[in-house]
């Protein structure tokens, strides 16, 4: 007599990217499906954000190349307590926002391809990418997530305005999801 294998659940990660954080969220959500399948890892999952909220004035506004090197950290973060824990159970994980914000962002802030590259080169290649495209109204309202949080506390970004920045970093993601 054999005996019949149980089939472990196959492990996802599936990216949703977007300048739209609720949208973003609502993706998510819907390329989950069933809680039961895994989970949603969020943005700012470490803190360290939301620590940057409340900081005082005289800390300063933090530069476009600091606050996606914050953003790699709370990636890292998510990828250590988060996601890399919830595929090695057989898992399925919705980023959201992953990778392809953040090089959106850099991008939209001018810098180089090659340093965003090799910043975000520990973040694994999701299975899925899935991109939610907000429209011109929309996205000028953004104040939530890593990009209108980000539009609104930067300095430099050749000096664009917080809505070139949000439209800047749309027309980017629109760029990659080709």
């Amino acid at each position: 007599m054999t005996k019949a294998r149980a089939r472990a659940p196959k492990a996802v990660l599936i990216a949703v990217d977007g300048v739209d954080q609720a949208a973003v969220l609502a993706e998510a959500r819907a390329a989950l499906g069933s809680p039961t399948r895994g989970g949603i890892s969020r943005w700012d999952a470490s803190g360290v954000f939301q620590e940057l909220a409340v900081a005082d004035r005289e800390a300063g506004a933090p530069s476009a190349r600091t606050l996606l090197l914050l953003y790699a950290a709370d990636l890292a973060f998510r990828l250590r307590w988060q996601i890399r824990p919830a595929l090695s159970e057989g898992r399925t994980v919705v980023a959201a926002p992953y990778v392809d914000t953040a090089l959106a962002f850099g991008r939209a802030a001018g810098l180089k391809p090659s340093w965003l590259m090799n910043l975000f080169r520990f973040a694994p290649r999701p299975k899925q990418r899935r991109f939610v495209h907000a429209t011109a109204g929309r996205a000028a309202a953004v104040k939530d997530g890593f990009v209108g949080f980000s539009s609104d506390r930067m300095t430099g970004g050749g000096a664009r305005t917080r809505r070139q920045m949000i439209d800047e970093t749309a027309a980017q993601l629109r760029r990659f999801d080709r």
